[in-house]
């Protein structure tokens, strides 16, 4: 039984590796091909839209771009897909490896809802399918004819969703799903409207028709959108590795920057690829948005009062390893090995933040983090790094016995 936990914590890896392959690929296939598409010569004669002449790896490619096909269309076409639907698929296998697997530890807070864990999974699961809804919806009503004022409320939209995803789940949790949020409306855009219009420019095509150039548009709208999504959507990933993103009451105000961060920094390299000037005052605006991200994380979220915290009721989860036969001796351990760091107000010089925004202090803490304490103390010697606090390995087999009998 207590093999499951070193077991899904390799599963978690194994597939938060994956997802970053993946995502990596989507990122840079989707980054090529704007740059390309901007920076496209298109002072040529014939019957393309522009062509691109480049080096790599000791060849020449020679490219060139077609808005109705070729003289001769040819029968094999490559399809920039698999690397979204992938990236997509695992992120999810992450969120019910990581967070409804383990919902009683990384996604409730019982301090802002007390949910049960069916509960919680049905709104994570619910939120990804009904944002892909309203955002479907808006894009496809008048308001697609007036892209940036389209722009200006999806950003309300996503404004709205990180401060209700803050409001239910805990910090970690509500960032990161603001990140599945958004994911789900990029690579939805890809399987459910990039990719079915062009089938059907190339099934026109391929019989002779013309086109209709609606379809060509509306691709592009949704392209330019999961353009300048990315890069916040990279932060969101990231963030569950840094409480100074999500450890904060303003936590959902830091994401609500982010998104435009993204926006600046996008907007730089499509106009340089476009050959539309480097307008430099971006990167500006950028800096004076993550100053104003790192003052705002300064509003620390780990303050509150010991006392207080330990009055608060146990949950069925932290009861189980309270009530563990030796979670005596293991508070004692982490108290004297753990705690200096990992507190609210940590003692240990030059830390203002518990890493990683675990707390060891009350018995509660203790009991909440049984299975990290397990891997990361007990069966490895992780923490605390380079055994800074001496922790003998008699009192890591009683750490690892007593999350054992907790299981």
């Amino acid at each position: 039984m207590y093999d499951a936990a070193i077991f899904w914590d390799w599963i978690s890896f194994a597939v938060r590796w994956l997802h970053v392959i993946t995502a990596m690929a989507w990122i840079g296939s989707s980054f090529y091909f704007i740059a390309l598409d901007l920076g496209l010569n298109r002072n040529i004669d014939g019957p393309a839209d522009g062509e691109e002449w480049q080096v790599h790896g000791g060849g020449f490619y020679h490219i060139q771009k077609y808005l109705i096909a070729p003289e001769a269309m040819p029968e094999h076409l490559t399809w920039f897909k698999w690397e979204s639907y992938t990236t997509w698929l695992s992120g999810v296998a992450m969120l019910m490896v990581v967070y409804w697997a383990g919902s009683e530890l990384y996604l409730i807070d019982p301090a802002k809802m007390d949910l049960t864990t069916w509960q919680a999974i049905a709104i994570s699961a619910g939120s990804l399918a009904i944002g892909w809804v309203i955002y479907d919806v808006l894009c496809k009503s008048p308001l697609g004819e007036r892209p940036t004022l389209l722009m200006l409320l999806l950003f309300a939209v996503l404004v709205a969703m990180s401060w209700g995803y803050n409001q239910i789940f805990t910090g970690r949790a509500a960032l990161l799903h603001l990140g599945a949020f958004t994911a789900t409306i990029m690579t939805a855009n890809v399987a459910m409207i990039i990719m079915p219009n062009q089938r059907i420019v190339v099934a026109d095509l391929k019989a002779g028709r013309e086109p209709a150039a609606k379809y060509g548009k509306i691709a592009k709208l949704r392209s330019t959108h999961n353009n300048y999504l990315t890069l916040p959507v990279i932060f969101l990933m990231l963030s569950n590795h840094y409480p100074l993103s999500f450890g904060t009451p303003n936590a959902w105000i830091i994401a609500c920057l982010v998104f435009l961060i993204g926006v600046t920094i996008r907007h730089y390299f499509n106009s340089m690829h476009a050959r539309k000037g480097r307008p430099n005052w971006t990167w500006a605006v950028t800096v004076i948005l993550f100053i104003a991200i790192a003052w705002l994380s300064s509003a620390r979220g780990f303050d509150g009062d010991v006392e207080q915290a330990e009055a608060v009721p146990l949950t069925r989860y932290e009861m189980r390893f309270t009530q563990a036969e030796g979670f005596e001796q293991a508070h004692e351990i982490v108290q004297g090995r753990c705690a200096m760091c990992h507190a609210r107000a940590p003692a240990w010089d030059g830390l203002r933040w518990a890493p990683k925004g675990v707390l060891l202090e009350t018995r509660a803490d203790v009991a909440r983090n049984a299975r990290a304490i397990y891997l990361q103390a007990g069966v490895s010697h992780a923490m605390p790094p380079a055994n800074i606090t001496d922790i003998p390995q008699e009192d890591r087999a009683l750490l690892t016995a007593w999350y054992r009998a907790g299981q």
